[in-house]
């Protein structure tokens, strides 16, 4: 019987791919590196996304989106996210990017981006603003930063 020169099943890969947006090598790597393990495939990504992101850190940003929300009408929040390209602040995941970030200002009313990047995230608090950030990096392969934002409330 021939030796399989991998143990990682292709549906495997293709569940951890559809779960995490991280392209199939890194995903036949991380399930790899698990010995199958899914969530510990996920944490593997995650990992490898922070470390892309430190890497890309320094690049220019260029591009980007102001992202408006308005809550009930009651809270409105403008914040400028940057990306390196154009083709890049077009994609579904950097538009989200955007829309979570600025749902973040409005819920916590940071008041800096530095105190923003600190926060916990509002929709897991196991991980920071700037983990997001530096997720978001990792899946599209360009540097991303909050650029300014303001958030108004009414009465204030």
């Amino acid at each position: 019987m021939p030796k399989r020169w991998c143990r990682v099943s292709i549906d495997d890969i293709k569940t951890l791919r559809e779960q995490t947006g991280a392209g199939i090598a890194d995903c036949h790597e991380a399930l790899k590196s698990s010995k199958g393990n899914m969530e510990k495939a996920k944490v593997w990504l995650k990992q490898k996304g922070f470390e892309k992101g430190a890497q890309k850190g320094e690049r220019k940003v260029k591009a980007g989106m102001v992202e408006v929300y308005s809550h009930s009408g009651k809270v409105g929040v403008l914040v400028e996210v940057l990306c390196e390209t154009d083709f890049v602040a077009r994609t579904d995941d950097f538009k989200s990017l955007a829309h979570e970030l600025a749902l973040q200002i409005a819920s916590m009313n940071p008041s800096s981006v530095e105190e923003l990047l600190g926060q916990e995230y509002i929709r897991d608090n196991s991980m920071t603003v700037d983990q997001i950030i530096k997720g978001a990096i990792g899946k599209l392969g360009e540097n991303i930063q909050v650029g300014r934002f303001e958030r108004i409330a009414l009465g204030d």
